[in-house]
């Protein structure tokens, strides 16, 4: 219990420091302030994600399901969206949006799926995790948004129509998933000591840990944002490289810590579907939320519009979610593939030019259609890829 509350302690001190530097205005030099900001970010991601998990223990189950969603992504959203909404009044925070955008997803998939099945290797030498059927709607849903994010860099803009039907592949996916199974939620770890507690004093608990998380999250957004920005001109570091691939890693890097978690309790299959479901939430609720929030600022139905690099991002991005999607269709996932995803992420890192990026995407597919072409299993499973026909 006191290593427990140790972490829980440890998480808080982030953003509260953060309330400290940024109220006194303690720290000007960019490259201070996003990480300080960075960090605040960091520990409200941790708090948010232990609170999610409380709070199901009261809140109404389907309900639960689109609240949680919502919750898990926040601190991706408030980045990418003050990039949308900053894009509405200046175009060249296009760019920034779409970069941490794209690198949020494919760091999800790139890293965050592989992790809990290298994980559960080293823990137990198992070279396969094998996924529960229930797994079909998140499999299913995440497809339908795939399918649909080809037509973003073919046509070159994101619109309120983009908005309005990834929204609406979410709302789909809620509905879908609210209908299905559910066990009751097995809390472990910080979010158990919080759980422990009596009723009242829990509902107090968890709604103090969301409010310093939304606090610090949503007054940390724009300094980090820009100081990435500024960072990068000072030190002649690429600015989009920076949000595409720093950004990301604040936000999303207490979903990786939890999957791990997961694979070390020898659920790693758990683990894998917490990664499916974030991506399906990125993929709709992410996407969809940028031209939604560069229309509110622009104050006009204008699309944001995509340069040559931002389509070859999103497209990159499409075909390593394809990809994903074949490794998984069968409901097994071992662990070459595994490396397969976390070598072909880490090799972007290095290698950015535009010829790369179609070398990638194509790289992608081709592994996609290999693996359609030398299992039946994937083709079985890939038939299957339609919502409705899951479990």
């Amino acid at each position: 219990m006191i290593r427990r509350l140790l972490a829980i302690a440890a998480a808080l001190v982030l953003p509260l420091t953060w309330f400290v530097i940024h109220f006194r205005g303690l720290i000007e030099s960019p490259q201070w302030v996003a990480l300080s900001a960075g960090a605040g970010i960091l520990g409200a991601a941790f708090l948010l994600s232990w609170a999610s998990e409380v709070a199901q223990l009261d809140v109404p189950q389907a309900l639960a399901l689109l609240f949680l969603a919502l919750v898990a992504v926040l601190p991706e959203y408030a980045v990418d969206v003050y990039f949308a909404w900053r894009a509405g009044r200046d175009p060249t925070y296009t760019a920034f949006a779409t970069a941490n955008m794209t690198g949020g997803n494919r760091l999800l998939l790139g890293v965050g799926w592989a992790v809990p099945v290298l994980a559960a290797w080293a823990r137990s030498g198992r070279r396969e995790v094998v996924l529960p059927r229930e797994q079909a709607i998140e499999i299913n849903y995440l497809a339908l948004a795939t399918l649909y994010s080809f037509v973003i860099p073919l046509k070159g803009t994101l619109s309120i129509t983009d908005t309005a039907i990834l929204f609406g592949i979410f709302l789909l996916y809620v509905r879908a998933a609210s209908r299905s199974h559910h066990a009751e939620p097995d809390i472990e770890g910080p979010a158990a000591a919080v759980a422990a507690l009596p009723v009242t004093a829990r509902r107090l608990a968890v709604a103090a840990l969301f409010a310093v998380a939304a606090a610090a999250i949503f007054t940390a957004a724009e300094p980090f944002a820009e100081g990435l920005i500024a960072t990068g001109r000072r030190f002649g570091i690429e600015e989009f490289l920076l949000v595409q691939w720093l950004a990301p890693l604040a936000s999303e890097s207490p979903e990786f810590v939890v999957a791990v978690l997961f694979a070390v309790k020898g659920a790693a299959a758990a683990g894998i579907g917490t990664m499916v479901s974030s991506k399906v939430n990125q993929w709709t609720l992410l996407v969809g939320a940028l031209p939604a929030a560069y229309a509110l600022s622009h104050g006009s139905l204008h699309p944001m519009i995509l340069d040559a690099r931002q389509r070859e991002e999103i497209f990159l991005t499409s075909a390593q979610s394809v990809f994903g999607l074949f490794v998984i269709a069968n409901f097994r996932f071992g662990v070459s593939e595994a490396l397969t995803l976390l070598v072909l992420f880490a090799v972007q890192l290095a290698f950015t030019s535009p010829a790369a990026r179609w070398l990638y995407a194509a790289g992608y597919l081709a592994l996609a259609a290999g693996m359609l072409l030398s299992s039946r299993d994937t083709r079985r499973g890939v038939l299957h890829l339609l919502p409705g026909t899951g479990a």
